[in-house]
């Protein structure tokens, strides 16, 4: 029965990672706690891997399709090291019930950003240095401390406040992501012997296969349906938290 959750955990994991850019940790994590019956501090470390993948997986066909800006995305990675290491360093000794607390308001926010509606088509800007140094210190702080990507706020800010197309958005989002979740698994190495690899690792497979197909195939859906189902879908699991969290237990 495990087996059989973890493949549709993954299938979930890849859909959402290949035809939105950006949420499948926000699937990860609370399945691997709620589902697996792993602490916040193995859930995170094992999300990294497994998202990594999936994103690592959908980002290649975007990148053949010249639809990443990588230039950016190596720079928001690498001014939100400082940060990623930080929360990977402090996590451990921040209650679990903050831990989850803090994830489920993350997902409300990323719920919130996915209900923004698109702006009208301008020409692309470039990000001032100001705004690139919060954007990339907030991600890194959230891939740190809760296995987060940080897709959900690169497109929208992408989007809205830089007029970057969707399509590019989405692909920037998930190179993002990529080498986010790559760095923060590292900074996650104390942890590694506390998780059995098994679930994650069938996640991981079947996140790849998913979100590589998703990927090719996501110009063919509405972005906009697909972002208003996540947006409820995360609001709902960030609810489940919140009262599992301080009601439930």
């Amino acid at each position: 029965m495990e087996i059989l959750l973890a493949l549709v955990c993954g299938l979930g994991i890849g859909a959402v990672l290949g035809y939105v850019g950006a949420g499948g940790s926000m699937l990860a994590v609370p399945a691997l706690i709620y589902v697996f019956g792993l602490n916040p501090v193995q859930a995170t470390t094992a999300s990294l891997l497994v998202v990594f993948i999936g994103a690592a997986s959908g980002a290649i066909p975007k990148l053949k399709r010249d639809e990443v800006m990588i230039k950016e995305a190596l720079v928001i990675w690498a001014i939100g090291l400082s940060t990623n290491l930080t929360g990977a360093y402090f996590l451990p000794r921040i209650p679990e019930n903050l831990v989850l607390t803090g994830f489920a308001l993350v997902l409300i926010a990323a719920g919130v950003s996915m209900l923004l509606p698109a702006p009208t088509a301008t020409q692309e800007r470039k990000i001032s240095p100001i705004a690139l140094i919060l954007i990339s210190l907030i991600i890194g702080a959230l891939t740190g401390l809760f296995g987060i990507g940080g897709g959900f706020l690169a497109i929208p800010i992408l989007i809205l406040f830089y007029s970057v197309a969707p399509a590019r958005a989405a692909g920037t989002s998930l190179f993002i992501i990529t080498i986010n979740t790559l760095t923060g698994f590292f900074a996650h190495f104390r942890h590694w012997d506390e998780v059995n690899w098994l679930i994650p690792s069938l996640m991981a497979l079947v996140a790849l296969v998913i979100s590589r197909a998703a990927s090719h195939h996501s110009s063919k859906l509405s972005p906009v349906t697909l972002k208003k189902a996540f947006a409820f879908f995360v609001f709902a699991i960030s609810a489940f938290t919140l009262l599992d969290t301080w009601i439930l237990s």
